[in-house]
């Protein structure tokens, strides 16, 4: 028998991370289109996109030991009015300071901002919900990320091309204002901890206890990871990187097709965390491996209509449907990877684990947006492409033992 899902502080969650998503797809993609724009360059943008990841990736394990030791509801209303504070800033002074010097303090400062948030956040899920309620719970979280992707693009396109880029920064700056407001109605606990040891100390036996939880009683959680670290390197270069270059550059199209492409690719989003809620547990077992490989395969056709030279209209078409069917696979291969991982996490460890979830998960993302970047820039698109996917089907194949070992597992 399920209990409820939609509790009141899981709807206030909810609330909170739709603004607060809408505001990071609608900053993010504004922004990739002004840089683009300015500079021409995908390194550029490639190169500005990991600096802002490296802070996140550093100071992680850092915030996740914040989140297992503060009340989580405080901690993400502070870090959400910081947020909307910065973005405020940059639109004050856009137009009066150098602006890649603004554009790339902003995203450093959110990535360090991110680093606090996102293990927060995640370690909230499994304090709200247990057991069969866990896995609807994420995916519910995953609908609510895949819609804010899903609308962002489109209506963020038609604000830029309509009035730029400083109209964007205002609504994203009150996005923020609106999530901290939000998640003052969350009623947390604060989490039990030593009070009476000093702040490096605590810090050095939490992250202690953390990786020996990894390397120790759950080895199974780092493989799971570095498998999610290497699909998130071909992910950010692929998605990230390759989508708005392939779009605005490659095939010459206008910022509103790419911003159409993307909110197609957030409706494929969407489509996964469904296939979640109904068949989730159906993708056990060796069938996570599959989903990986569907991923591989799907960069293939694309790859294939670049190589062929064919019109513009045709490869756009091609792109967004076999990039959509890679989005629903890799959607359902990360809520039930996330899954796993908070299930077999005791809760006094949820937010540092989580923590080192994303930092070694995301540590990928910088390094994959900066070589993508260069690589878009001074070789053939089916080129990449297609090494990227016969090298994702390769290690899903190789993966096929280490999932089918998880049956049982939920």
């Amino acid at each position: 028998m399920h209990t409820r899902l939609f509790t009141r502080n899981f709807l206030f969650l909810l609330l909170g991370q739709a603004f607060s998503l809408i505001g990071n797809y609608t900053l993010k993609f504004a922004l990739s289109m002004y840089v683009l724009e300015k500079t021409g360059s995908a390194g550029v943008f490639g190169g500005m996109l990991a600096a802002a990841a490296v802070p996140t990736v550093v100071l992680s394990p850092l915030g996740g030991v914040l989140a297992d030791r503060v009340n989580r509801r405080t901690m993400m209303v502070v870090l959400d009015t910081i947020s909307g504070g910065a973005v405020g800033i940059t639109f004050l002074l856009l137009g009066r300071v150098e602006w890649f010097i603004l554009i790339a303090g902003l995203q450093i400062a959110l990535g360090i901002l991110g680093a606090f948030e996102s293990p927060t956040v995640q370690a909230c899920i499994p304090q709200m919900h247990s057991g069969d309620n866990l896995l609807r719970a994420n995916a519910m979280v995953n609908q609510i990320q895949a819609v804010a992707a899903l609308v962002t693009p489109f209506a963020g396109s038609l604000l830029y091309a309509a009035w730029g880029i400083r109209p964007v920064l205002a609504v994203v700056s009150l996005c923020f204002f609106a999530t901290a407001l939000l998640e003052c109605f969350l009623v947390l606990p604060t989490p039990s901890g030593q009070k009476n040891n000093g702040a490096m100390q605590i810090i050095k036996k939490d992250l202690t206890k953390s990786v020996q939880f990894l390397r120790v009683e759950r080895p199974e959680v780092l493989h799971l990871l570095w498998l999610a670290t290497l699909a998130n390197f071909l992910a950010a270069g692929c998605v990230t990187m390759g989508v708005p270059y392939m779009v605005r550059t490659a095939l010459g199209l206008s910022a509103t097709w790419y911003g159409v492409a993307e909110s197609l690719l957030g409706a494929a989003a969407v489509l996964s965390g469904l296939a979640v809620n109904f068949w989730g547990n159906r993708w056990q077992g060796r069938r996570m491996s599959g989903l990986l490989a569907g991923f591989g395969w799907s960069l293939l056709p694309v790859a294939a209509v670049f190589l062929l030279g064919v019109t513009p209209t045709v490869a756009y078409l091609v792109l967004v449907a076999a990039m959509g069917i890679g989005q629903i696979l890799c959607g359902i291969f990360s809520i039930l990877g996330l899954c796993l991982i908070q299930q077999w996490t005791p809760q006094e460890l949820t937010g540092k684990v989580m923590a080192f979830v994303m930092s070694i998960s995301l540590c990928a993302q910088p390094l994959g947006q900066l070589l993508y970047g260069v690589a878009f820039d001074v070789a053939p698109v089916w080129l990449i492409l297609t090494v990227t996917g016969i090298v994702m089907i390769v290690v899903a194949f190789s993966a096929r033992d280490f999932f089918a070992q998880l049956t049982g597992s939920w």
